[in-house]
């Protein structure tokens, strides 16, 4: 089992977003390897979290010296798993137990694999941050 409480560092990051934006934070995910902080906020927030022209994303990341992401959270796998592929059409997702790892397994279009991937694996790493964290996922891949 994972350890879910939130540190002292999270509930200052999660203060600053909260008084720059407005918006109540379900969770903020530190991911110190790639120097971004994750922050989950309701579904239907984001947009506000993120601010016209994404003001509030530049301006936390100046406040805050780190890069800074906003996925809307929800506490049903299939549709967090949504969450963390904006813009990608996923055609299905399966969860599988491997040697008692647990995996989820998101189908996407040929076309859009590499999107959903993202850049050296980055959204397939915060995808798999936040649902260890969040359902014990031990590992995602992208098919």
């Amino acid at each position: 089992m994972s350890d879910d409480r939130i540190t002292m560092q999270e509930l200052r990051y999660i203060s600053v977003f909260h008084s720059i934006t407005g918006v109540t934070v379900y969770r903020c995910i530190v991911d110190e390897e790639n120097n971004r902080l994750i922050f989950l906020v309701s579904e239907g927030e984001a947009g506000r979290a993120i601010g016209k022209g994404g003001r509030y994303v530049k301006l936390l990341r100046e406040v805050l010296g780190k890069d800074v992401e906003v996925v809307e959270y929800s506490s049903n796998l299939n549709r967090m798993v949504r969450n963390l592929f904006p813009g990608i059409e996923i055609e299905n997702i399966n969860l599988r137990e491997r040697d008692g790892a647990k995996q989820v397994i998101v189908r996407v279009k040929e076309e859009q694999k590499g999107a959903a991937i993202g850049k050296g694996g980055r959204n397939v790493k915060r995808a798999r941050l936040i649902l260890q964290r969040l359902f014990n996922i031990d590992k995602v891949i992208v098919r």
